[in-house]
């Protein structure tokens, strides 16, 4: 996706604003936008299907534009304290407001499954869960287009502006599962989900309303993997030019911190799907 709006909402990043509609595959970076990262203290853990129950993963977290996505798998130590906050970069173009609170995104959409887990951390809390934050992500379809703006990549389809779109509210471990898609790719962007973490909201029927954002990042996935699944149907489909993971223009090759998620494999195949898990460090202040 491209992402052109910074993690407060502004405009996005190295095209003007007018240029993006012309060019969706292009981001836009805020000079103005601090970079954080995140170290969650305590020891690596091998990755054995998921999180454990105290938590899970994330390593350095260190983005050049902002917008964190990946993840490694490492226990939390709340009671050391060490920890810094999950990379930030921009928010891109294609966010909606008001976002489906709900676990599954896929509505109708066809993909290799992924089931997310995060947890989040608060720095400002010597690195202790937080609970009740919202964590929300979105990103494109096996084709590259998103929700609010298909045709971007090229493609006709219906778009509802809801479609791999959507949050949960973390418990008190911190934890939130979000089931989805692999994304697809589009023009100038490696394979990416986008996520914005929200505190002091209103929940209401099936969205919410007010809080405040403390958080926007990127998500990434292991590129070997992505590979596998771009050549397969339905992401076979798409004809546009896949960026590489190692060109991409906001991740910097910073794993965990940078967003890399943790992977496990749901199966023998890549159709089966993956556990994607990542510990997001945040701060509340």
């Amino acid at each position: 996706m491209t992402d052109n709006a910074s993690a407060s909402g502004q405009t996005p990043e190295p095209v003007s604003v007018d240029s993006v509609s012309a060019q969706p595959g292009r981001h836009r970076t805020d000079n103005t936008m601090k970079r954080r990262r995140v170290l969650i203290g305590g020891a690596t853990i091998a990755a054995a299907g998921g999180l454990m129950a105290a938590g899970l993963a994330s390593a350095d977290t260190t983005t050049s534009e902002s917008d964190s996505d990946a993840s490694t798998t490492v226990t939390s130590d709340a009671s050391s304290g060490v920890c810094t906050l999950t990379s930030e970069v921009t928010e891109g173009p294609y966010w909606l407001s008001g976002a489906l609170v709900r676990e599954d995104i896929r509505e109708d959409k066809e993909g290799v499954e992924v089931q997310y887990t995060f947890t989040v951390v608060d720095q400002a809390n010597d690195c202790a869960p937080l609970e009740n934050a919202l964590v929300e992500i979105w990103h494109a379809d096996a084709l590259g287009e998103y929700s609010g703006y298909v045709g971007k990549n090229g493609h006709t389809e219906t778009d509802d502006s809801t479609f791999l779109r959507g949050g949960q509210t973390t418990d008190s471990d911190g934890q939130v599962s979000i089931t989805s898609i692999w994304p697809g790719h589009y023009v100038s962007r490696a394979v990416h989900v986008h996520m914005r973490v929200h505190t002091d909201v209103t929940l209401t029927d099936d969205s919410y309303t007010g809080g405040s954002i403390i958080h926007t990042g990127q998500l990434f996935f292991d590129a070997d993997i992505n590979s596998e699944i771009q050549a397969t149907s339905p992401y076979s489909d798409n004809a546009t030019t896949e960026t590489q993971l190692d060109d991409d223009t906001i991740y910097d090759d910073g794993g965990a911190s940078s967003g890399l998620l943790t992977l496990t494999a749901l199966g023998d195949s890549v159709s089966d799907g993956y556990a994607a898990t990542l510990t997001v460090g945040v701060s509340s202040s």
